[in-house]
């Protein structure tokens, strides 16, 4: 049973059907075709500007919600670009531009750099966010509602049925 009365807010499982694109039209990423996006309100999983957003939305309302770098993936910083040499990479693996690669760092955290030239003397790695600095357009249609378990606010995030953590 939806509780029909139920709204986005702090601590409210939502399910979010959505489509993002970029300023010239380009679709990044959508949930048409497979399952909606579960998360929990307020804990942070989803971008500052999409959760701000959504406060207040019930079941089967839509919008249009237009975020900026800052809310969204950050502003691109120009030195995470990187030149590295190109005998750092395996012989055996072909490298493209704007593939991913998993790096890790002096610490041994992992990072993700993404491939954004190849020279003949060195390989450009970005560690900026794909979608740093880009503007992001969601359209967003709610597709349920649900207060949160205790689990799940204990955990801070929601749990999809015969998910285990």
């Amino acid at each position: 049973m939806q509780d029909t009365s139920l709204a986005v807010a702090d601590g409210v499982v939502v399910s979010l059907d959505y489509t993002l694109r970029l300023s010239d039209g380009q679709v990044i990423d959508t949930s048409a075709g497979s399952e909606a996006l579960e998360f929990l309100q307020g804990s942070g999983e989803i971008i500052p500007g999409l959760e701000q957003a959504l406060y207040g939305m019930k079941v089967g309302d839509e919008k249009e919600v237009e975020i900026s770098p800052a809310e969204g993936y950050g502003d691109r910083d120009p030195n995470a670009v990187q030149a590295v040499p190109p005998e750092m990479f395996p012989d055996d693996l072909e490298l493209s531009e704007g593939m991913g690669l998993q790096l890790r760092d002096q610490a041994g955290n992992l990072m993700v750099a993404y491939v954004a030239a190849i020279r003949p003397d060195a390989v450009l790695l970005d560690f900026n966010h794909p979608l740093a600095g880009e503007t992001l357009y969601f359209q967003v249609k709610i597709a349920g509602l649900r207060e949160a378990t205790s689990e799940e606010m204990a955990h801070g995030h929601a749990h999809s049925a015969g998910h285990h953590h």
